[in-house]
């Protein structure tokens, strides 16, 4: 009997081993996907002013471009269905400035079709919304709430923005890519630059 139960937990083992391998090998890992997608944004706004009264706070800050890269070109394949659309993105910060108060995350739908080795525009993506700009980190930047960051003690607030856009190619393999920005914020500076 025990040489039976050596036998099960011999071939248990084995089983073991070869799932960890098949799951760790780069093939397992890799997307699966025939489209790579890459953000790209042009910058408009470095510093915002949280001011409902500031100068030029109404331009959009960052202008985003996706661009679909075909992973490999196969003149076979009807590239129309690596076309990808675009259906949410996700707005996410991070403090760049010792602080660690951050706002919560944005997530929004959008349709935005990019064609497969092509670029489209995203149209305007909201990165913080008015609500957001009314408390932690930023209310404390208002001069009725003491003008400063009580982590940091600095009078600006800065953040790293990511963006991550997510969607699907036509042929429903799922994409997604990601673009940073810093971005300041601070109360009275002079309006948005």
């Amino acid at each position: 009997m025990k040489s039976v139960n050596k036998i099960w937990i011999a071939v248990a083992l084995m089983v073991v081993v070869a799932l960890a391998t098949f799951s760790c090998s780069n093939e397992f890992n890799r997307s699966t996907s025939p489209v790579e997608l890459i953000v790209t944004n042009t910058q408009v706004i470095q510093r915002f002013d949280i001011d409902p009264a500031a100068l030029n706070c109404d331009k959009d800050i960052t202008a985003f471009i996706i661009a679909s890269r075909l992973k490999a070109a196969d003149t076979n394949v009807d590239q129309r269905f690596n076309d990808v659309r675009i259906t949410s993105y996700r707005v996410s910060y991070r403090r760049i400035d010792g602080g660690t108060a951050v706002p919560a995350p944005i997530v929004r739908p959008i349709d935005v079709l990019v064609p497969a080795g092509g670029t489209a525009p995203t149209g305007k993506i909201v990165l913080v919304t008015g609500d957001a700009l009314n408390q932690a980190p930023f209310a404390s930047l208002r001069a009725t709430n003491g003008g400063r960051d009580p982590e940091t003690g600095r009078m600006v607030v800065t953040l790293e923005i990511t963006v991550e856009f997510f969607g699907e190619t036509l042929a429903g393999t799922n994409v997604s890519g990601s673009s940073h920005l810093p971005l300041d914020f601070c109360f009275q500076c002079q309006g948005c630059k």
